[in-house]
């Protein structure tokens, strides 16, 4: 998919509609899990863990409001039980999450992990490799902990270069089809993809209130084909 939703103010090196880059560098708001949704009550029910950015962590929007917030809400809505557990902290990279990961599934044994991480590897020009052997751990061992895992992609915007931008956009592809996971092409589909800031924050980086139920819509038909 051939986007047009960046430019470069050239004055502040200041990405707009950035939907790749969850987070500015340096930032790490960092908030205990949070649970929402319905509790399990049965052997049936479902416990998502959330591994994310500042994208799953609500930066800039009041609490409640956010995409995982709305996904309990979603799950409520549709008698499913389950429990959302946002372990989402602004900043975070892949290498971030695969650090915590392990301690994750530990205390809270999920049934499924959801991984939106990546964006801010490449802000700070981290290498693919990398950021792609990260992914493939955090599948790997959420998989391990009797966890289905939901991968949540992302993409560059084109200063990175035409073939920077199809690797990087490629290896969430290529990690879920390796280790058998499921996957949002990206997240930010109908939300950074027209040209636009109207549903970026003032920093436009980070979506408005607004965006989350889109985000949610992107996200929600192939977790609930895993659920």
């Amino acid at each position: 998919m051939k986007l047009s939703l960046y430019r470069i103010d050239t004055q502040r090196r200041d990405f707009i509609a950035i939907g790749v880059l969850a987070a500015v560098a340096g930032l790490s708001l960092v908030a205990p899990a949070q649970a929402t949704g319905v509790a399990p009550k049965s052997a049936k029910a479902r416990k998502i863990l959330v591994l994310g950015d500042s994208l799953s962590a609500e930066y800039g929007l009041k609490r409640g409001s956010g995409w995982v917030a709305l996904l309990g809400q979603r799950l409520k809505a549709e008698k499913i039980p389950a429990t959302v557990i946002n372990a989402s902290i602004s900043g975070d990279t892949t290498a971030g999450g695969r650090a915590r990961l392990g301690a994750l599934l530990t205390q809270h044994r999920p049934t499924h992990v959801i991984i939106e991480l990546g964006g801010n590897d490449a802000l700070r020009g981290l290498p693919l490799k990398l950021t792609q052997d990260n992914l493939s751990h955090m599948t790997l061992a959420a998989q391990n902990a009797g966890a289905k895992v939901l991968l949540i992609g992302m993409q560059v915007p084109p200063n990175y270069g035409k073939d920077y931008g199809e690797r990087f956009a490629a290896l969430f592809a290529s990690v879920a089809k390796a280790r058998g996971a499921a996957l949002v092409p990206f997240l930010l589909k109908g939300v950074a993809d027209d040209g636009t800031t109207r549903l970026f924050q003032a920093d436009r980086i980070h979506p408005k209130e607004e965006a989350h139920p889109i985000m949610l819509a992107n996200v929600w038909p192939e977790l609930k084909k895993i659920l």
